[in-house]
Protein backbone atom coordinates (compact mmCIF):
# COMPACT_ATOMS: atom_id res chain seq x y z
CA UNK A 1 0.00 0.00 0.00
CA UNK A 2 1.11 3.60 -0.39
CA UNK A 3 -0.69 6.59 0.89
CA UNK A 4 -0.02 10.09 -1.72
CA UNK A 5 -0.43 13.71 -0.71
CA UNK A 6 -0.36 16.48 -3.35
CA UNK A 7 1.45 20.01 -2.11
CA UNK A 8 2.71 22.99 -4.09
CA UNK A 9 -1.01 24.52 -5.97
CA UNK A 10 -2.00 28.15 -5.75
CA UNK A 11 -3.32 31.18 -7.54
CA UNK A 12 -1.30 32.22 -10.10
CA UNK A 13 -0.88 34.53 -13.61
CA UNK A 14 -0.86 33.74 -17.22
CA UNK A 15 2.66 32.63 -18.14
CA UNK A 16 3.85 31.91 -14.45
CA UNK A 17 5.20 28.75 -13.39
CA UNK A 18 4.50 26.29 -10.36
CA UNK A 19 5.68 22.87 -9.04
CA UNK A 20 3.62 20.85 -7.13
CA UNK A 21 4.87 17.70 -5.34
CA UNK A 22 3.80 14.48 -4.02
CA UNK A 23 4.20 13.12 -1.18
CA UNK A 24 4.16 9.09 -1.18
CA UNK A 25 4.56 6.96 2.25
CA UNK A 26 4.19 3.21 2.33
CA UNK A 27 5.82 0.68 0.51
CA UNK A 28 8.47 0.33 -1.52
CA UNK A 29 7.72 3.55 -3.87
CA UNK A 30 9.96 2.67 -6.99
CA UNK A 31 8.00 0.13 -7.29
CA UNK A 32 4.99 2.39 -8.16
CA UNK A 33 4.77 4.26 -11.56
CA UNK A 34 3.01 7.62 -10.86
CA UNK A 35 0.93 10.12 -13.04
CA UNK A 36 -0.62 13.16 -12.60
CA UNK A 37 -4.34 13.82 -13.70
CA UNK A 38 -6.17 17.06 -13.20
CA UNK A 39 -9.81 17.66 -13.01
CA UNK A 40 -11.67 21.64 -14.27
CA UNK A 41 -15.19 21.73 -12.75
CA UNK A 42 -17.82 20.33 -14.33
CA UNK A 43 -15.18 17.79 -16.48
CA UNK A 44 -14.31 14.53 -16.14
CA UNK A 45 -10.16 12.98 -14.81
CA UNK A 46 -7.35 14.12 -17.82
CA UNK A 47 -4.34 12.98 -17.81
CA UNK A 48 -1.55 14.81 -17.22
CA UNK A 49 1.82 13.14 -17.44
CA UNK A 50 3.21 9.66 -16.39
CA UNK A 51 7.07 8.69 -14.98
CA UNK A 52 8.32 4.91 -14.61
CA UNK A 53 9.56 3.84 -11.33
CA UNK A 54 13.02 4.49 -11.66
CA UNK A 55 12.27 7.98 -13.42
CA UNK A 56 13.77 7.15 -16.39
CA UNK A 57 10.89 6.98 -18.65
CA UNK A 58 7.80 9.69 -18.94
CA UNK A 59 4.76 10.39 -21.13
CA UNK A 60 2.85 13.61 -21.71
CA UNK A 61 -0.63 14.50 -22.39
CA UNK A 62 -0.02 16.86 -25.37
CA UNK A 63 -1.83 19.43 -24.25
CA UNK A 64 0.96 19.92 -21.59
CA UNK A 65 4.13 18.20 -23.98
CA UNK A 66 6.93 21.10 -23.88
CA UNK A 67 5.46 23.10 -20.60
CA UNK A 68 5.14 20.27 -18.01
CA UNK A 69 8.28 18.31 -16.18
CA UNK A 70 7.27 15.78 -14.08
CA UNK A 71 10.40 14.06 -12.04
CA UNK A 72 10.77 11.80 -8.73
CA UNK A 73 13.12 11.26 -6.13
CA UNK A 74 12.61 8.07 -4.78
CA UNK A 75 14.95 8.49 -1.68
CA UNK A 76 12.77 10.96 -0.62
CA UNK A 77 9.52 9.04 -1.98
CA UNK A 78 8.40 11.94 -4.16
CA UNK A 79 7.27 13.08 -7.34
CA UNK A 80 7.06 16.27 -9.06
CA UNK A 81 5.07 18.59 -11.68
CA UNK A 82 7.22 21.24 -12.58
CA UNK A 83 4.64 23.17 -14.67
CA UNK A 84 5.97 26.36 -16.91
CA UNK A 85 3.86 28.92 -19.02
CA UNK A 86 0.51 28.41 -17.43
CA UNK A 87 -2.18 28.63 -18.82
CA UNK A 88 -5.90 29.42 -17.99
CA UNK A 89 -7.11 26.38 -19.22
CA UNK A 90 -4.41 24.51 -16.94
CA UNK A 91 -6.68 25.60 -13.99
CA UNK A 92 -7.78 22.57 -12.50
CA UNK A 93 -7.84 20.61 -9.08
CA UNK A 94 -4.09 18.16 -9.89
CA UNK A 95 -4.26 14.78 -8.71
CA UNK A 96 -1.32 12.35 -8.28
CA UNK A 97 -2.01 8.87 -8.79
CA UNK A 98 0.34 5.59 -8.26
CA UNK A 99 -0.42 1.74 -9.59
CA UNK A 100 2.13 -0.95 -8.39
CA UNK A 101 4.23 -1.87 -11.62
CA UNK A 102 7.44 0.71 -12.19
CA UNK A 103 7.03 0.19 -15.96
CA UNK A 104 5.08 1.83 -18.05
CA UNK A 105 2.75 0.02 -20.19
CA UNK A 106 3.25 0.20 -24.23
CA UNK A 107 -0.14 1.48 -24.69
CA UNK A 108 -0.79 5.68 -24.34
CA UNK A 109 -4.58 4.40 -23.31
CA UNK A 110 -3.16 2.39 -20.62
CA UNK A 111 -0.77 5.16 -19.17
CA UNK A 112 -3.33 7.76 -19.18
CA UNK A 113 -6.57 5.46 -18.14
CA UNK A 114 -7.27 6.50 -14.21
CA UNK A 115 -9.35 3.81 -13.70
CA UNK A 116 -5.70 1.57 -13.73
CA UNK A 117 -4.57 3.43 -11.07
CA UNK A 118 -4.68 2.55 -7.69
CA UNK A 119 -3.78 4.82 -5.31
CA UNK A 120 -4.63 8.49 -5.53
CA UNK A 121 -3.96 11.77 -3.33
CA UNK A 122 -6.72 14.63 -1.94
CA UNK A 123 -5.41 16.93 -4.45
CA UNK A 124 -4.10 20.32 -4.82
CA UNK A 125 -5.84 23.30 -6.25
CA UNK A 126 -3.76 25.32 -9.35
CA UNK A 127 -5.89 28.46 -10.55
CA UNK A 128 -4.29 30.15 -13.46
CA UNK A 129 -5.80 33.77 -14.07
CA UNK A 130 -5.42 35.39 -17.44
Amino acid sequence: QVQLAESGGGLVQSGDSLRLSCAASGSSFSDYRTAWFRQAPGKGREFVAIISGTGRSSFYASSVQGRFTVSRDNAKNSVSLKMNSLKPEDTAVYYCAAILGGVLPPSARSRSDPNQYQHWGQGTQVTVTS
